[in-house]
């Protein structure tokens, strides 16, 4: 049976840096119609949570981003350690081939993401001091909801993603032409269902929601990318960290090497980012707070785990322990530097002693 489509929505999602902290009770303050936005499932209320909760702003969306024809309104999303999202809601035609073209349309839409960097550049100049170093950076990391809140006949989960696994498969994917059967089961086996009739199947750049009042899921499947850029972020920052590292290490030559500050200077600038990195990496890790085994909670897992948080932290946390060893190197340098000035002084103001006493 043609699966056909009775209401939803595509929810283009684009993730922005924006600077090192935000003050989210000043920036609610300086937003009109700002509020805090809550995770709430609802069957289980209260066990899962973001702390400090985010600030969700609204906004009126244009009339169009061509191609598309877009939904009245656009959220932006600030979270505390310096993040913010643009999410778009596109109306879906009850055409499941139009949902196909329409996955491939919004990939790499430039349109859309313009849009979406305006909006938060305004923003973050219009929140001023609240944003602490405020600086809009260039990576950005994209992702594409796809909402099915109500399919003709309401199927249930279990037949649906066994009857149209291709079409699914395709939609998650962006693919245009027939795909293997491998490249179907791996982009479909990422799912989770609380209810009969609703499911939740998550992709690497991409998602489809099947099921009423998706809106909870959609946050956690936002804050899960928020994540991601973060770590993306920090990791290119720890890089940086390291390359200058080698070069404060390796530059000192000549009479200034002798000189105790030439390495204390560097391990302090080494101290400050390694500082600063561990601060940001524990804020976006520990912003997610399980309170007990809940629905969110498990696809928070799903996803963290198809878009390799984990990995992506292992590594961020390896980079820093190899920062920590080029501050204690630095360290140990100095120390030394300081011992033998110490020991030359010593030996000057013994020969001058002597020399002094056969003068006299």
């Amino acid at each position: 049976m043609e699966l056909r489509i009775r209401e939803g929505a595509c929810r283009p999602l684009f993730c922005f840096e924006v600077g090192f902290s935000i003050d989210l009770e000043a920036a609610k303050r300086m937003t009109t119609g700002a509020e805090r936005l809550t995770l709430q499932h609802r069957e289980h209320a209260g066990l899962f949570e973001l702390r400090p909760p985010p600030l969700c702003i609204s906004e009126r969306a244009a009339s169009a981003v061509a191609p598309f024809p877009l939904g009245p309104v656009v959220e932006l999303v600030l979270y505390d350690f310096g993040a913010a999202s643009v999410s778009y809601s596109i109306p879906l035609t009850e055409s499941a081939a139009e949902l196909l073209e329409l996955s491939r349309a919004v990939r790499g839409h430039a349109g859309l993401l313009a849009d979406a960097r305006q909006r938060i550049t305004r923003l973050v100049d219009s929140l001023g001091s609240a944003v602490e170093r405020p600086k809009i950076a260039e990576a950005v990391e994209d992702y594409f909801i796809f909402q099915l809140t109500r399919l003709e006949g309401a199927p249930d989960a279990a037949s649906l993603c066994a009857d149209h696994a291709e079409l699914l498969a395709r939609v998650l994917r962006a693919e245009s032409s027939e795909i293997s059967g491998e490249e179907i089961a791996d982009a479909i086996e990422a799912r989770i269902s609380f209810g009969r009739h609703e499911v939740a199947l998550v992709d690497w750049d991409s998602a489809l929601l099947i099921g009423p009042e998706p809106e909870e899921l959609r946050a956690v499947l936002e804050f899960a990318n928020v994540q991601l850029l973060e770590l993306r972020y920090l990791d290119g920052d720890l890089d940086r960290t390291l390359e200058r590292s080698y070069q404060l290490l390796a530059r000192r030559t000549g009479w200034r090497s002798l000189s105790p500050a030439s390495f204390s200077e560097g391990a302090r600038l080494v101290s400050t980012l390694q500082l600063e990195s561990a601060v940001l990496l524990e804020r976006v890790t520990n912003a997610l707070k399980f309170l007990g085994e809940e629905y969110l909670a498990r696809l928070y897992r799903l996803t963290a785990t198809r878009l390799h948080l984990g990995d992506w932290a292992a590594a961020i946390t390896r980079k820093l322990q190899t920062v920590e060893n080029i501050y204690e190197t630095m360290s140990s340098r100095a120390s030394t530097r300081r011992m033998e000035l110490l020991e030359w002084v010593v030996i000057v103001l013994i020969a001058l002693e002597i020399v002094l006493g056969l003068a006299r």
